[in-house]
């Protein structure tokens, strides 16, 4: 497999803040009974996904899986795949690996750390049939905009982890987060829009809709879809 070379432009700037989030005593234990089966040490060291499942298979990762609804009714809804969440927040990746057991999913493990730093280092080019970039933070404040995830630095790096004809699937309820990643996506050469330039795709049938989703629809906010394939 192709290992990836170091960044030329390193990412200083974090897309993200830890929380403190409190951690139930379930999630506690299960960091520490279940990560050993589940999860997957963030070491700087390109990852062998045929090894790590034992088989060969489409993969499919999720960046920000939050408490892992989504990721789990995918890996749960789809055994003939295998699916890697990425998150920093151990909260969610307490309650996710409760899932795994709970639903004995085999074909799902999660990676602790900065998304970043995993695809650059861990992840193999063009090793990748589909990315899941669902309700980043949005950082709304005009001098936090540096801090999303959506760059063109970021883009180009992610395109080539996605095999040919790879799938980059997001999604935002943040309409000017929206038009950013719209702008930024749509001028990525190697990425090409399936709804069409300058266009929004409708809401995927197949995606769980999750608290977060389901919080946001409460507050009236409209949800903004996007989809591109690489070439």
């Amino acid at each position: 497999m192709d290992k990836p070379t170091q960044s030329q432009h390193p990412r200083a700037v974090r897309s993200f803040v830890t929380r403190a989030g409190r951690l139930t005593d379930a999630q506690q234990r299960a960091l520490m009974q279940l990560w050993p089966k589940y999860g997957v040490a963030f070491d700087g060291k390109l990852l062998d996904l045929d090894a790590l499942f034992g088989r060969r298979a489409q993969r499919a990762v999720e960046i920000g899986f939050g408490n892992g609804d989504h990721l789990a009714s995918l890996a749960a809804s789809h055994p003939e795949g295998d699916y890697l969440g990425i998150e920093v927040h151990r909260p969610g990746v307490g309650r996710l690996l409760l899932t795994i057991e709970e639903q004995k999913l085999t074909n799902l493990r999660i990676v602790c750390h900065d998304a970043v730093a995993v695809l650059e280092e861990q992840m193999a080019l063009r090793s990748l049939d589909e990315v899941l970039i669902l309700f980043p933070d949005p950082w709304p404040k005009k001098r936090h905009h540096k801090r999303r995830l959506i760059q063109a630095e970021f883009v180009a790096m992610l395109a080539q982890r996605l095999k040919p004809g790879g799938v980059l699937r997001l999604a935002t309820d943040w309409q000017p987060y929206a038009k950013q990643m719209l702008e930024v996506l749509d001028a990525a050469p190697q990425l090409a829009n399936l709804a069409g330039h300058e266009r929004f795709m409708p809401r995927p049938q197949e995606r769980a809709r999750t608290r977060f989703e389901a919080r946001g629809e409460r507050l009236g906010h409209a949800v903004w879809d996007l989809a591109y394939r690489c070439g």
